[in-house]
């Protein structure tokens, strides 16, 4: 079984409101906060190694930082291989942070898109705007309903009833 299809089965096979649910995603968005402040701190540098290396050097068990990478992977500017991954796959961080930002409000990880040091990465006005274009993603805005005695839209000149709106 590979690296992240154990994460999957570990997190994502107990009940979320469970007791070991609640104990798994408590410790994993913990750690995961960890993580962050501390790319945030310096988003210039490209944080490289292994898997294994990078769970060392943030003292996060392996499965954790399978997870933390699967979470990640969409915010970067290149994507990691996590699919295939193993403890010995080199991984770069090299983050987005506009990616990053609007990916953290979509997943609405407040702990995370509220951290401190987004104040002086990206203006109030870029982080606003961001937030405001997730959101929009998100919300179906239903056209102008078309009236039967309208021109039909396909450009006949005819009215609608009469046109396409005869086929419904």
């Amino acid at each position: 079984m590979g690296l992240l299809q154990d994460w999957r089965e570990y997190a994502y096979g107990v009940e979320i409101d469970s007791p070991a649910g609640k104990a798994i995603w408590d410790k994993y968005f913990k750690e995961e906060k960890a993580i962050y402040e501390e790319l945030l701190a310096s988003p210039s540098d490209i944080v490289t190694g292994t898997v294994k290396e990078l769970s060392e050097r943030y003292n996060i068990e392996l499965r954790y930082m399978v997870g933390f990478l699967d979470g990640i992977n969409e915010s970067l500017k290149e994507a990691n291989p996590i699919e295939e991954m193993t403890e010995d796959t080199i991984i770069s961080l090299d983050i987005d942070l506009e990616k990053l930002y609007y990916n953290m409000v979509e997943a609405k990880a407040d702990w995370l898109y509220e951290l401190p040091a987004w104040d002086s990465l990206l203006s109030a006005e870029r982080r606003k705007e961001l937030y405001r274009e997730q959101k929009k993603s998100g919300t179906i805005v239903k056209g102008k309903k078309i009236g039967r005695n309208d021109p039909c839209p396909c450009g006949s000149g005819k009215k609608y009833k009469k046109c396409c709106g005869a086929n419904v």
